[in-house]
């Protein structure tokens, strides 16, 4: 049952939409009980500016899922937030948020969390290295590995490599990294989303998926002998394809999923056809966690002119991928 489910919800980045997207969530009654973990103050005075009344509380026991009400795990800020403004001081706010997500997690406390967005700006300028939800949620979980997979609907994209650099990627790209990232990605797959012979598309690297050596010889060394590997032990997998092609209606047909080799090779064709209903999920975790598909859109904290589409939907897709587990 979903209301059987407790999930940790983040606001994220204080001076973005985060607080706002969560007070906005907050005005409807819920299926899963929800303890956002977040400074009270910051969401009362978000629910000031934009002018609905919410009445926190903190019976962890019983969660509300009552429109208009919220449980609140207080966590407080280093300085008030001014709405559009980063501040450094708030960055150990952002990341004791997501450590006692994480933790209640790991401890049983909480079926999943769903992240609010973060600005990995302002946390490295303040001297925490930090490429983003995915690598911070594997190295607390002291997992080996996870695999960020983009959820719209029934196109699922998953990522060989996530946040680095283009110039870092073909070196990155190995047999060893595909062998597990793609075992990664069925088993998320079969667990998570209850797919028991899940059908994957496999794109290329290069133009034309390396043109058969002739514009890069990954697809011939590394990624097709790593596919056949799959191929092999019955896996129902195609690649690697070119990934310009990839993305028709023709080829993707059935498919469960699609895992492409970089960050800007697979999220632009899913973001195109789904921006702000899209949800991002981490795959190999011994917990759900789901997020946005957006930034903090500073420009827009504060104003009220915001779309919790996508948190939503991060939501609803946390329940069904806790009760799968």
């Amino acid at each position: 049952m979903k209301n059987d489910i407790r999930l940790a919800i983040t606001a994220g980045e204080p001076a973005g939409i985060g607080p706002d997207l969560l007070i906005k969530m907050a005005q409807r009654p819920r299926d899963s009980c929800w303890v956002a973990i977040a400074d009270t103050g910051l969401l009362e005075r978000s629910a000031r500016r934009l002018g609905v009344t919410v009445e926190f509380d903190e019976n962890f026991e019983a969660p509300s899922t009552a429109a208009g009400r919220l449980t609140v795990r207080h966590t407080a800020l280093a300085e008030q937030e001014n709405p559009g403004r980063l501040d450094v001081a708030n960055v150990p706010y952002v990341l004791e948020t997501l450590e006692l997500a994480a933790d209640g997690c790991l401890s049983g406390a909480f079926a999943g969390v769903v992240t609010g967005p973060v600005q990995k700006s302002v946390i490295n300028d303040a001297g925490h290295p930090f490429s983003g939800h995915t690598e911070f949620f594997c190295d607390r979980a002291a997992v080996e590995d996870v695999v960020m997979l983009l959820v719209a609907g029934k196109l699922r994209v998953a990522l060989a490599t996530t946040h680095l650099p283009l110039a870092a990627v073909a070196a990155a790209i190995t047999p060893g990294l595909l062998r597990r990232r793609i075992g990664i990605l069925l088993a998320g797959l079969k667990t998570d989303f209850g797919l028991q012979d899940p059908e994957i598309l496999v794109s290329g690297l290069n133009p034309h998926a390396g043109e058969g050596g002739h514009l890069g010889t990954e697809e011939v060394e590394i990624i097709g002998p790593v596919c056949e590997e799959f191929r092999l032990a019955g896996v129902r997998l195609t690649g690697p394809l070119p990934a310009d092609t990839l993305f028709t209606p023709d080829l993707l047909g059935d498919a469960d999923a699609v895992f492409a080799m970089y960050h800007n090779q697979g999220l632009p064709v899913l973001k195109h056809q789904s921006f702000g209903r899209a949800v991002n999920v981490t795959l190999g975790l011994p917990f759900v966690r789901t997020s946005v598909d957006h930034g903090t859109a500073l420009d827009l904290a504060g104003s009220g002119d915001i779309d919790p589409g996508s948190f939503i939907e991060a939501v609803g897709l946390a329940e069904i991928l806790a009760a799968n587990r």
